[in-house]
């Protein structure tokens, strides 16, 4: 079953619904009375940031407080989370994250417990990754590159955006479930990784659909199959890894809104019921999908059944792998 949709039964079980009962929207009828801030852990200009400022300007408009997006980036994601997680729980202080709140949990000795000391607010958006191989790689399916792979072991390379990153756990959970050899070589950020497998100095790589997709229309990458577990529409000839000979394999970045843990339900019921209207607006959508974005949404509960999860099944791949953070 979909990870995320494992989750999200979860939460319907328990009996939740998005937004807030009437006696609870009454508890915040003077939420917000002032400005709002959304720290991002990230520098500006990623995807955390694309995500968060849409959001931002949207809950903006929608009650007329303005929605401030703070940069705090540094020790990965530790220090603008610490902030948030430090910050007074009154709703005033929000933090817009990615998947890596889940994988640093046991990668990185934290001075918080995402879990515990923070409440989840709401699942914004889902982006798949595309594995991709160079051309003078014989192999044009997921199992011809993993046959490939046990009959040379240990000849296959791959790039990753850097040691313990979301591409780099990627291909280790494809090489466990493969049961195959393969040598990592971490570069600097996604796109030197990438660059690497254009050039052929790497042999495959799980990367983004925006960097790989022209790349292999011009005929100097082989697209294999996408890491999602369902195909996307926008690309629906696109096997994915599952369908292609690993069950079960799923992998992709996701980015979230959290907020201090002890913030009244009320407010957070608040905040999600507007950010679920948000990701359902037509524009919004549009930016999401054109940034390989899947809009998602959902109730706290679902977000904070999928933390729980990720964090168990990254910490599983990471002790296995004996992979250390850079």
């Amino acid at each position: 079953m979909n990870l995320l949709l494992r989750a999200t039964l979860v939460a319907a079980v328990a009996g939740v619904a998005v937004g807030s009962p009437a006696a609870a929207v009454a508890q915040v009828t003077r939420y917000p009375t002032k400005s709002i801030r959304l720290v991002n852990p990230y520098a500006p200009g990623g995807v955390v940031d694309i995500v968060g400022r849409v959001i931002a300007q949207k809950l903006n408009e929608s009650w007329g407080q303005p929605v401030i997006v703070d940069n705090r980036p540094g020790a990965g994601t530790t220090i603008g989370t610490e902030i948030v997680v430090r910050a007074a729980p009154d709703g005033y202080t929000l933090l817009a994250t990615s998947s890596v709140i889940a994988t640093n949990v046991t990668l990185m000795r934290l001075p918080f417990n995402p879990v515990a000391d923070l409440a989840p607010v709401a699942l914004a958006a889902q982006a798949p990754y595309l594995l991709a191989v160079h051309p003078s790689v014989p192999a044009k399916s997921v199992q011809e590159l993993i046959d490939l792979a046990k009959a040379k072991p240990g000849q296959i390379i791959y790039g990753s955006s850097g040691a313990g990153t979301t591409t780099h756990l990627a291909m280790e959970l494809f090489r466990s479930l493969a049961k195959i050899d393969m040598l990592h070589v971490p570069y600097k950020g996604g796109v030197p990784s990438a660059s690497a497998l254009f050039g052929g100095e790497v042999h495959a790589v799980f990367y983004t659909l925006t960097a790989i997709l022209p790349q292999a229309r011009a005929g100097k990458v082989r697209v294999l199959a996408v890491s999602s577990p369902k195909r996307i529409a926008t690309v629906p000839e696109i096997p994915t890894v599952a369908e292609s000979g690993l069950p079960g394999f799923e992998v992709t970045g996701w980015y979230a809104v959290f907020a201090p843990a002890t913030t009244p339900r009320a407010i957070v019921n608040q905040i999600n019921a507007e950010i679920n209207r948000i990701l359902q607006r037509t524009e919004v959508r549009e930016i999401f999908v054109a940034n390989d974005l899947v809009p998602l949404g959902g109730t706290p509960e679902a977000l904070g059944d999928y933390l729980k999860i990720e964090i168990a099944r990254w910490a599983k791949v990471i002790r296995g792998a004996g992979i250390k953070s850079e």
